[in-house]
């Protein structure tokens, strides 16, 4: 019968790091699995020793067919964006952390971290991690050889976010410990251990952006304003959406970017990805990105070009389609991902009977919401109303919210 695998973390500092039992199993066990790193740390082992080398299936298919006693060893807590997750769920484990890095981070801070925001860019891309940290107190970040502190610097600093001061902290329990605060523009410019842990402390306050910005806070084109979705419309065709943390979010036509922005607020944790033709508008778009603190996906081009780049998306938003529309919803149709939801507006009554006609011949249901918004607007001591276009908002969604 297989016996159950024990999964310990493991310190920088290695033996010394362990409690007394787990160096007794470890010498008891008769394979002794981890990292070059960690299986250095017990030279006179007598055993079979396994090195860890990336195929984590192929691992876990040796470890089940084995039937000698076996101890894993992973760095800090297994748990933590460790190998921890992935063995219980495929073996019968019993898992014994050691303190993440994280932990001896904040411990080397002298500061508090449970209220941290946490996650990892190690081996992951940077792409929307501004709008996941804006706004938050403290950010702990690990990294990896090409997310290195400097480059978290370089990209923070790309988006004007220079609230935070970083704590780095290198070879956490080591021989080589070095723990230091840097000012952004200060760790962009140096080099750091592979081994590190970044913590962005919040040092000054910065405007955060609610649901619904005022139209006037995007930049637009001058002075031929108006190729903006408007805060009313933006606002009805975003809860249209039914956006959640993770969603993956399409914006055709994004123009100065309000909704593909609006759209990072609420999908932080997800993806946005938008395409625009002019060039112009895609100037403002990057400056709005800046602005507001967002990161997406935004590409020149004339959809549906393109559009094959993106993944299937939750949510898809069409704020104009410059003569394509067929086209644009054949291939919109066809990607939505099962219950998710396109909403398209449209100015004229031909673009609208064009639009309900082409969801239909698709098997999408759709509602259509008429929206005639007007503004108030001084005169002399007085206040009159400006109206703005009306627009037709149509949300269309699969049949039953099935798939054809």
């Amino acid at each position: 019968m297989t016996k159950k695998v024990k999964l310990i973390g493991i310190g920088d500092d290695g033996k010394q790091s362990l409690l007394p039992i787990y160096e007794k199993w470890i010498y008891e066990s008769e394979i002794l699995v981890g990292g070059e790193r960690q299986l250095s740390f017990f030279k006179d082992y007598q055993g079979e020793k396994v090195t860890i080398k990336g195929s984590l299936p192929s691992l876990v298919a040796y470890l089940s067919k084995e039937t000698k006693r076996i101890v894993v060893l992973a760095s800090g807590d297994p748990l933590f964006y460790g190998i921890g997750s992935y063995l219980a769920k495929k073996l019968d484990v019993e898992i014994y952390p050691y303190i993440s890095s994280v932990q001896l981070a904040f411990a080397r801070m002298n500061e508090s971290w449970q209220d941290a925001y946490v996650l990892s860019v190690h081996g992951r891309s940077m792409k929307g991690l501004v709008q996941r940290i804006h706004g938050r107190k403290k950010v702990a970040l690990l990294t990896d050889a090409k997310n290195t502190p400097s480059e978290i610097a370089r990209y923070l600093l790309s988006f004007n976010m220079n609230e935070y001061r970083a704590f780095v902290a290198e070879n956490l329990g080591g021989e080589n410990e070095r723990c230091a605060f840097y000012e952004l523009e200060e760790m962009e410019n140096l080099e750091f251990s592979p081994l590190n842990v970044v913590v962005l402390q919040k040092i000054s306050e910065s405007k955060t952006w609610q649901f619904g910005i005022d139209d006037d806070e995007f930049y637009q084109r001058k002075p031929e304003k108006g190729l903006l979705t408007k805060k009313e419309i933006r606002t009805i065709s975003l809860s249209e959406l039914k956006l959640t943390e993770s969603s993956i979010v399409w914006d055709i036509g994004t123009c100065t970017g309000s909704v593909a922005i609006e759209a990072c607020l609420i999908a932080k944790e997800g993806q946005v990805f938008a395409i625009e033709k002019n060039e112009h508008d895609l100037e403002n778009c990057r400056l709005n990105m800046a602005k507001f603190h967002t990161d997406f996906t935004v590409i020149q081009g004339k959809a549906p070009n393109h559009l094959e780049e993106f993944p299937d998306p939750d949510a898809i938003f069409i704020g104009g389609t410059a003569g394509s529309m067929e086209d644009i919803l054949t291939v919109c149709c066809s990607r939505l991902k099962k219950g998710g939801r396109i909403v398209l507006n449209a100015v004229t009554i031909e673009n609208l009977m064009q639009a309900v006609d082409g969801f239909k011949s698709k098997g999408f249901e759709t509602k259509i919401t008429l929206a005639q918004i007007s503004r108030s607007k001084p005169i002399l001591n007085l206040t009159r109303f400006d109206a703005l276009n009306p627009i037709y908002i149509i949300t269309a969604q699969h049949t039953e919210g099935e798939q054809p």
